[in-house]
């Protein structure tokens, strides 16, 4: 394989040096740095009340003690089925200081997701709300699965007094009612009602496990992706230097969701790393953005590119203050060239779109917040990151001259691998770089490229969906012979899933009706734009069922409508 290319190192639009590295550091030791440097300083402020550095450490603290009491030890895992609340931050910190291994699991599962992701990473206890939309969730998966607890936070105990009192007035009929007697269940508050004063076993930052975050990986098929206190720290930190000016005010907004593995690294670590301040929602609501914007004079907005398309329809956009908002990181789905003129049109803020995966610890590349950017490009590599392109069929040897490769990459960001899967391991590892599946192109800059992709994930509005879970659901009603499930494209999400369906002999479903029976069965985010019923679903040569053909068509579809 040919040497990584040299552009970087004399060519390089980033305010760091891009040959950098990064001192071993776990995720607990960067807060409490942080919080000795900035004990009184905000760390959160959800929903107008605000937590200091010094009481996260805090509750983080009482959180191991508590995880310890129940018999939590450094190796367990604990999981984390929440939105972006007060409690995460406790969780995740806490659990990590005990050397347990946090899994993060998205509050859009169904039970089957939730319950097989428990069972496949062996989850011991389980963090969650008690929302009618999460708690009553991780109960069923407790019923019939391995999990052995249940650990519930109240929103309203998070809140400032005024809110608080309405939302235990008003949102009543939002909040689940807690089991009785089940000692399996405990209560947030009696979880942490210590005082925080217990030892720890020691971290190893570069080859403990910090988190096993789910992902299709470059196959479709969900797996857990293991990464390392120093993978997230030094992806931390590898962000951190691409700020130009690091000495500036740093109030970040916090609604993408830290079970994502953007927002854990961009948002929730870059941030504490940085000593700054995340401004919180627990879900994306166009309205309450743009308020949060002003409120708290927002320096940072993350985002993916559906957010920045509903802010800017949104009728508030233009009576919103963002004098005080610098830059703007787009991830998780390729920014259309008007929507970034627009935003910055608005806001005078830059918006720069970068790239990533969960295998990387988030961030990999990514246009400079000042200086050349190269719109439809996802920038150049982040320091202390190689990036190089391989033959598509053989990752063994570079493409052939002026051609499109294979994406691969190197560095401190790079997981440990995938938990329980050799097998997976193998496949996505070439010469100590990490295939992305994605093909692209490096120009004379230094700028990459993407121009296909290898696999047949769908990005919608950042989150990743996989045909073969779509269509393994299909293929359980009786009626449907043959399934296939492409992305196609949808101006708000960038992408939306479609199936294709033929039927069995005598059955007569249509479209809407599968449409109907199959949507409740998924995730929000994966849920089918249409189900189409045909003759017939295209073949290989050799009779395998075919996509390429059908996105073909829906291209040709989109691109005359």
């Amino acid at each position: 394989m040919s040497a990584p290319l040299p552009i970087w190192k004399t060519h390089y639009n980033h305010p760091s040096e891009w040959d950098q590295s990064f001192a071993p550091l776990s995720l607990p030791a960067m807060l409490e740095a942080s919080a000795a440097a900035h004990g009184a300083a905000d760390l959160m402020d959800f929903m107008g009340r605000r937590y200091s550095y010094a009481e996260t450490l805090d509750a983080a603290n009482r959180v191991a003690c508590g995880l310890q009491a129940m018999g939590i030890a450094k190796g367990d895992r604990v999981g984390l089925f929440l939105p972006n609340v007060p409690h995460y931050l406790a969780a995740y910190y806490g659990a990590l200081k005990i050397g347990a291994t946090v899994v993060n699991f998205s509050p859009l599962y169904t039970v089957d997701e939730l319950a097989h992701q428990v069972s496949d990473s062996g989850t011991r206890v389980l963090f969650t709300l008690s929302a009618k939309a999460l708690l009553p969730t991780a109960l069923k998966v407790m019923a019939h699965s391995a999990l052995e607890r249940v650990i519930v936070g109240s929103v309203a105990g998070v809140l400032p007094m005024g809110k608080s009192i309405l939302y235990r007035l008003f949102k009543r009929d939002e909040v689940a009612e807690m089991p009785h007697g089940d000692p399996r269940v405990t209560r947030f508050s009696a979880l942490v009602d210590n005082d925080g004063a217990c030892s720890c076993a020691p971290i190893d930052p570069v080859n403990d496990v910090a988190l096993i975050q789910y992902t299709g990986g470059t196959t479709g098929t969900p797996k857990g992706a293991m990464l390392t206190h120093q993978n997230l720290t030094g992806n931390a930190r590898q962000v951190d230097l691409l700020d130009p000016d690091p000495s500036a005010p740093d109030r970040i907004v916090g609604v993408l969701p830290f079970f994502h593995v953007f927002a854990n690294t961009c948002v929730l670590n870059r941030t504490v790393h940085r000593g700054g301040m995340i401004a919180m929602l627990p879900r994306f609501d166009a309205a309450q953005t743009l308020a949060l914007v002003q409120r708290v004079k927002a320096t940072a907005l993350p985002g993916v590119p559906t957010m920045y398309q509903a802010l800017l329809d949104h009728p508030r956009v233009d009576r919103t203050d963002f004098s005080s908002l610098r830059v703007c990181i787009s991830g998780g789905a390729p920014l259309p060239a008007e929507v970034k003129a627009r935003f910055e049109e608005h806001t005078g803020a830059k918006v720069v779109e970068g790239y990533g995966l969960t295998e990387s610890s988030g961030v990999v590349s990514t246009n400079p917040y000042e200086g050349l950017n190269k719109p439809g490009t996802i920038g150049q590599p982040i320091p202390g990151t190689l990036v190089k392109l391989v033959d598509k069929e053989d990752p063994t040897r570079p493409p052939p001259q002026g051609q499109p490769g294979e994406l691969v990459f190197a560095g401190p960001q790079v997981m440990k691998g995938y938990w329980n899967r050799p097998d997976a391991d193998a496949d996505v590892f070439v010469d100590g770089f990490l295939r992305t599946g994605d093909v692209g192109e490096i120009d004379a800059d230094g700028y990459i490229r993407i121009v296909d992709r290898l696999k047949d994930m769908i990005a919608v509005g950042g989150f990743k969906v996989f045909p073969s879970q779509i269509e393994a659901i299909l293929y359980r009603n009786p009626a449907v012979k043959e399934a296939l499930v492409i992305g196609v494209p949808d101006a708000y999400h960038g992408e939306m899933p479609k199936a294709f369906v033929t039927l069995s002999e005598g059955a007569a479903m249509d479209g809407e009706a599968l449409k109907a029976w199959l949507n409740p069965q998924l995730g929000k985010h994966e849920r089918v734009l249409a189900v189409e019923v045909r003759l017939n679903l295209p073949k290989t040569l050799i009779g395998k069922l075919s996509r390429k053909e059908l996105v073909a068509e829906e291209k040709q579809r989109a691109a005359s409508a």
